[in-house]
């Protein structure tokens, strides 16, 4: 994974500065209407994971998971199996855009954003 020097997400954005990496998944299969978004949301808090997750249109659900680097790797494992009424046909995972980390909702360390 490539690690990138991005804004803390914890307190004030810019406090410090620390190396964490950002990925991006898109997650398909039966994953709308089962709490995949709600899952992945608590997930992420209980590794201490960052970021966001939305439905699109298109059936998929897209998240984008910010952190260290073995707390992400491990988001995106769990996200490979999802909630227990989940079912995962595949899951692309690439490095995440940094300017995607200003759709964090100011104040929320992960977000549940509206459909895209």
């Amino acid at each position: 994974m490539k690690l990138r020097t991005v804004l803390s997400l914890g307190g004030n954005r810019s406090e410090h500065r620390m190396h964490e990496v950002v990925r991006q998944v898109v997650i398909r299969g039966r994953v709308q209407g089962v709490g995949y978004r709600y899952w992945t949301m608590r997930e992420a808090i209980r590794l201490g994971v960052g970021g966001w997750v939305r439905n699109r249109r298109d059936g998929s659900v897209e998240a984008l998971f910010v952190g260290p680097a073995e707390a992400v790797a491990e988001m995106a494992v769990r996200c490979r199996n999802g909630p227990e009424f989940a079912r995962v046909d595949g899951i692309e995972d690439q490095p995440g855009a940094e300017n995607a980390l200003k759709m964090i909702r100011t104040g929320e360390r992960f977000s549940q954003l509206p459909t895209v």
